[in-house]
């Protein structure tokens, strides 16, 4: 057997050759760092393989031209920083109601607005689920490596197509510019999701359709199945409706069909928990600095895992609940002002004390700095 081909590739290209495995044929982008590189390297491998990139004016016709790609059937995704999705934010709202599958990659930097451009941040946390105005469920998902970039952004071409719906992807500054040597999935090794298509003829078909797992057959624009794609709150056939038995249906199905699936869409990882009295809880460049941080205190007796976020949105609720029955006290390590740290306090019991170790200068989480806060909690 052949050896597998290694490469050192920065985690932007990684990010891009994931998405290239997963079935990507169609970039639309405007560069900001420091997410220029995905538009750079879709740029030169996209013609290689009959794909199609496009440098847009700006971030708001980055998306749009994404949705209208992903329409018409292809596998599309766009890349940008914090104030390139702040624009992009309303149509993504359109892809949520429209239920078009696309992926977006957030190569998070500091803010608000032009803030730090070449400096880490994971501030963006909450705005890749509550970005867009009204009643949606997100899924975004957070690579902690380069290797995990590759297949992070594999799984969420894989969950846009599943599920029919946009799919954010949080990288950090940091691990989009680490370089690493990395083995590329062999052809066939992941498997890959393509969205259902219509069984039935072109008069038959309804786009909308309410189905038992709520994710309705996705027909392409020019195969000969004409229906109404609206911002508008709509019926199973694409009009525009303010019947409420048609409003609650449409609502709900956008949410259910997200969190009715979580065991299939939250991904977590989990080192040396089996008896951690101490977990910390983290997830992007700030993961890696956990692991370190926790091998260190155990070569000093210390009790301490780490519980690593793959699956940012939806919240993995339960396995965090699980994990953490045994623990004295918990450790959120975040590269903000504390976002998920919200989350953990909504979910652990109240008298489980939760320590954050925030950091929101533009510089990294180091080990060592998790190790003084574990310090302080001894």
């Amino acid at each position: 057997m052949p050896t597998p081909k290694r490469k050192l590739l920065q985690g932007n290209i990684a990010c891009v050759q994931g998405a290239l495995y997963a079935g990507m044929r169609f970039f639309a982008g405007y560069p900001i760092t420091p997410s220029t590189e995905l538009a750079e390297g879709s740029s030169r491998e996209l013609p290689k393989i009959g794909g199609r990139f496009i440098q847009m004016e700006d971030e708001i016709a980055s998306i749009a031209a994404v949705i209208g790609a992903s329409v018409s059937g292809l596998k599309s995704m766009t890349a940008t920083s914090g104030p390139g999705y702040s624009l992009m934010v309303e149509l993504i709202g359109y892809a949520y109601i429209t239920e078009t599958p696309c992926v977006i990659v957030n190569v998070q930097r500091g803010g608000p607005s032009t803030g730090l451009p070449t400096k880490v941040s994971q501030s963006d946390t909450m705005q890749a689920r509550w970005g867009t105005h009204g009643d949606y469920t997100a899924i975004a998902v957070a690579p902690s490596t380069v290797a995990d970039t590759v297949t992070e952004t594999i799984r969420a071409f894989n969950l846009a197509e599943r599920f029919r719906t946009p799919v954010t992807v949080l990288l950090d500054e940091v691990i989009g510019h680490s370089r690493e040597l990395i083995t590329l999935p062999e052809p066939g090794e992941v498997k890959i999701y393509n969205r259902v298509k219509p069984t039935v003829p072109p008069e038959q078909f309804v786009p909308f359709v309410m189905t038992p797992n709520g994710v309705s057959p996705m027909a392409s624009y020019g195969e000969g199945y004409r229906y109404n794609v609206t911002g508008l709150t709509h019926d199973t056939m694409g009009f525009s409706t303010n019947r409420a038995d048609e409003i609650f249906p449409k609502l709900d199905k956008l949410r259910n069909k997200i969190m009715n699936y979580t065991d299939e869409i939250t991904k977590i990882r989990v080192e040396m928990m089996d008896d951690a009295e101490i977990a910390f809880i983290a997830y992007g460049s700030v993961a890696r600095a956990s692991l370190q941080a926790a091998t260190l205190a155990r070569q000093a007796g210390v009790k301490v895992g780490v519980i690593q976020l793959y699956t940012i949105w939806p919240f993995p609720d339960k396995e965090i609940q699980q994990l953490t029955e045994r623990c004295k006290a918990v450790i959120v390590g975040e590269l903000n002002m504390g976002q998920i740290v919200t989350e953990i306090r909504r979910i652990l019991p109240r008298e489980l004390p939760i320590h954050t170790m925030q950091r929101y200068d533009g510089d990294i989480l180091t080990p060592m700095q998790l190790l003084e806060k574990l310090q302080e909690v001894l």
